[in-house]
């Protein structure tokens, strides 16, 4: 579902009136260095797929270390049929767009794939219903959308990294918001489940799924070492910096969030985080307006509603320098593919000394102290409680 308000992106918007030198100096301070473009293939589908390629680049040629070049490609996309279907009608039709845009991207010979966050269903995690939408959930290894990505990735010689809501059945049913890692020979390495659950808005996803409790794992793959900080995730610093803490040189944001809740911090959260822990970042969020058949409430006092709002896509890539690529569209399907050096990663520890000069001493000691301190207070209450009602 189109909406005229979101047909052009800030670039295009700049594009269309600046001036050629002024432009260029506004997308210098916009964006750090200019990108030199990929030469990809035709895209020869039927749908209206925004497609975007770039040379991130930017690294120093060292004389000790060959480049350690990796094509990363980003999927955005809306739903394909109303959510008054079968669901196994959507998620069917979701499968066969996706695989179109997977064999694509491998095409442009992408290594490493991301899609959106639980991209083989509608976001219905806020309407509050828990049937039919739970019926979408999956096992992480032999679900039907994980099999299906992992015939793709063997196929394409290819690491997915395919988010999902999975069913725990091993744990009592327990729901999960989970991006699965698939490796380059179609198996499952490993999983990493959603830290932080927003409640904001519309998006109470605390009803659906629980806290993750999978840390912060960082997953080698023969094209360099990967993580998953799943949407709300971005919003925490701290998430940020242990996936850094942990060795990782890109870091994926899987991500569903609408322009009247995020759109304005949207290009500056994943952009901070690659530039304070030295590793490349990847956002990726949703396209299109999902209309669910039942009207809901957010507790906020706003009449009851059928949709979340406008998914603004605008997907991106920053490398550790703070240069970013353009968004894609902010109302259209699209691909993003990135040529990145990962030596550039150490090369900006070396320049900044950000991970250098960190002082994780001071923090983890203030940091114990701090909660400690919350907590004290709280366990003298209960005492002093106890011992008023003695008295």
């Amino acid at each position: 579902m189109s909406n005229s308000k979101f047909d052009q992106t800030l670039e295009e918007i700049l594009e269309a009136h600046l001036p050629e030198k002024e432009l260029a100096e506004v997308k210098r301070l916009l964006y750090g260095r200019e990108l030199q473009s990929l030469n990809l293939p035709q895209w020869n589908g039927s749908e209206d797929l925004d497609i975007q390629g770039y040379i991130v680049g930017g690294s120093v040629t060292e004389q000790l270390r060959p480049p350690r070049l990796v094509r990363v490609g980003l999927i955005q996309h809306s739903i394909v049929l109303p959510t008054t279907e079968p669901l196994q009608k959507q998620r069917n039709a979701l499968h066969m767009k996706i695989q179109k845009y997977v064999d694509y991207a491998a095409a442009c010979g992408v290594n490493i794939l991301c899609l959106q966050e639980a991209w083989a269903m509608p976001f219905a995690f806020c309407t509050r219903e828990k049937y039919p939408w739970c019926e979408l959930a999956e096992d992480a290894e032999n679900g039907s959308t994980i099999i299906f990505m992992s015939e793709l990735a063997q196929r394409h010689g290819m690491v997915i990294i395919s988010p999902i809501l999975e069913r725990d059945s091993a744990n009592g049913d327990t729901l999960w918001n989970t991006s699965v890692i698939i490796n380059n020979d179609g198996k499952v390495i490993g999983k990493v489940r959603k830290n932080h659950i927003p409640r904001v808005g519309d998006f109470n996803e605390s009803t659906y799924y629980m806290e993750g409790n999978t840390g912060h794992p960082v997953f080698e793959t023969c094209f360099g070492r990967i993580a998953v900080n799943i949407c709300y995730g971005r919003h925490h610093p701290q998430n940020w910096m242990m996936y850094g803490l942990h060795g990782a040189e890109i870091v994926f944001n899987p991500s569903a969030t609408t322009s009247h809740t995020s759109e304005p911090l949207w290009s500056i959260e994943a952009r901070c985080a690659a530039i304070a822990n030295s590793y490349y970042t990847c956002a990726i969020n949703r396209v299109g307006t999902e209309t669910f058949p039942n009207e809901f409430t957010s507790g906020d006092g706003a009449p009851a509603h059928h949709d979340f709002g406008h998914f603004y896509g605008s997907s991106y890539i920053t490398a550790p320098d703070g240069t970013r690529t353009p968004g894609l569209s902010r109302c259209k399907d699209g691909l993003l593919v990135s040529e990145l050096d990962l030596n550039l990663c150490r090369q900006m520890k070396d320049f900044w000394c950000l991970r250098m000069t960190q002082r994780l001493d001071l923090y983890a000691k203030e940091l114990n102290e701090y909660v400690e301190k919350n907590l004290k207070p709280q366990q003298k209450n209960v005492k002093q409680q106890e011992k008023d009602n003695k008295n």
